[in-house]
């Protein structure tokens, strides 16, 4: 079963580019969107065996995720049940027969670390939700988390040590997360890669010197580490600040 991630930052500007063609060759299970910035019927996108379900923030063009999916859910939820946090549509979840599909697109910190203590109110409140999750059945949960967890995370780990996505504190949430559960897919299958990341600053021609991050993830519970048969990241496929990522389970 493949399971594909992408930020693809604005999807209608990405279906102008290659979103088409990326979609078709990933020939995904599901395939999980973030930072969609649209609104219910502002763009008719259906794939032929695909269903797609969507969680629309409420501000106009802003953050929003959405899963395209050949399999029926049992039942889907829009965000966390948390009314603080479920007006700018970060969390879109599958009930699947054998597991949970979740959807995630995590608050920035933003500049200044203006949003931190907000930040971490969310972690708190979203580990709290997956860990209900995972006691009824295993989790996957996948998507743009905004935090390069470890130093080989990021290319310039000194210099950023107190920007958004490479706090102290941001970290830590990580590292309990992780500590309680929950399986970083990628860490697990390549544990020594270095300059693997999945988004970089439009700015100083950080991608041509790939000068990135890692913030996307696939996350499991424990109890599937057997089933990762693959866990990638897509750094080739172009259309956004982000790539692609990429988590095959076997069935």
């Amino acid at each position: 079963m493949r399971f594909v991630s992408w930020n693809v930052n604005g999807l209608r500007a990405v279906v102008g580019k290659n979103f088409n063609e990326v979609f078709t060759a990933l020939d995904a299970d599901f395939f999980c969107l973030q930072e969609t910035k649209m609104q219910e019927g502002q763009l008719d996108l259906a794939y032929p065996g695909y269903t797609a379900y969507w969680n629309y923030a409420e501000k106009k063009g802003y953050s929003g995720t959405a899963i395209y999916t050949r399999h029926t859910p049992l039942r889907v939820t829009q965000g966390i049940g948390i009314e603080e946090h479920d007006h700018e549509g970060r969390v879109l979840t599958l009930e699947m027969d054998s597991l949970y599909l979740v959807c995630v697109y995590t608050p920035n910190s933003q500049d200044g670390l203006r949003r931190l203590e907000y930040r971490m109110q969310w972690e708190h409140d979203f580990q709290a939700y997956l860990h209900d999750l995972d006691k009824r059945k295993p989790v996957v949960v996948c998507g743009d988390m905004n935090v390069a967890h470890q130093e080989i995370d990021i290319k310039n780990p000194q210099s950023n040590r107190r920007n958004a996505g490479f706090t102290d504190e941001e970290r830590e949430q990580m590292t309990r997360l992780l500590g309680s559960g929950f399986t970083d897919t990628f860490r697990f299958m390549h544990p020594d890669a270095r300059d693997a990341y999945s988004w970089w600053s439009y700015r100083f021609h950080a991608r041509e010197k790939n000068v990135g991050w890692r913030i996307d993830y696939f996350l499991v519970s424990d109890r599937l580490r057997p089933c990762i048969a693959k866990a990638e990241i897509l750094a080739d496929v172009m259309g956004s600040d982000h790539c692609p990522v990429m988590l095959e389970l076997a069935e």
